[in-house]
């Protein structure tokens, strides 16, 4: 069961935090969730799994910023969300679709318990202008059945700026990689 707009209003401050919070941003259904100036994309041609691919920093400028075609940019929420006993769930808002722009490729599945920013996997059908600030996509929640474990993994939980994949951590057990303050460079203490 997904829970109505009502319902989230209701368990703000509970279950469910979310840091801004705007009421003109409810829907019948969903929170409509920002997006930061901040961007991220990768500087490898070709991405390894088993790596900590090396990555670029940019901002959208007030006058917005170009994504072309063929190219991930992983980009973030303005707003940080905290979720307890309920699944938190994000989708792309429909007129941003009809743009032609996927704003999660994959990953707009939350966890019980994920507590941090939402990292955006966006890709663009073809060139596309896009600004800080814009209600990107909707987060909705879902109740859950059955005892609850929440996340508690260290490696995207209270994250504090764009999270590129971590994967390599998974398929290197124990590696930990030099470039890893990069997860924070330039984001520390930024909302």
């Amino acid at each position: 069961m997904i829970l109505s707009g009502l319902e989230i209003e209701q368990r703000l401050g509970g279950d469910i935090q979310i840091d801004p919070y705007r009421s003109e941003n409810i829907n019948p259904n969903s929170y409509n969730l920002t997006l930061h100036e901040d961007v991220m994309t990768y500087e490898e041609v070709v991405l390894d799994m088993k790596k900590n691919n090396r990555t670029r920093h940019m901002k959208i400028p007030e006058s917005g910023l170009v994504l072309e075609p063929n190219r991930l940019y992983l980009g973030r929420t303005v707003e940080r969300t905290e979720t307890h006993n309920l699944v938190p769930m994000i989708e792309g808002r429909s007129s941003i679709g009809r743009l032609g722009l996927f704003v999660h490729v994959t990953a707009g599945f939350g966890d019980v318990g994920f507590a941090g920013f939402w990292t955006l996997e966006m890709f663009a059908v073809q060139p596309i202008r896009i600004y800080p600030g814009i209600e990107i996509c909707q987060i909705f929640y879902h109740q859950v059945a059955g005892e609850i474990k929440e996340y508690s993994s260290g490696k995207y939980q209270n994250n504090v700026g764009i999270q590129p994949s971590l994967l390599y951590r998974e398929l290197n057990p124990g590696a930990q990689n030099e470039e890893d303050p990069q997860l924070t460079l330039g984001f520390k203490g930024k909302k």
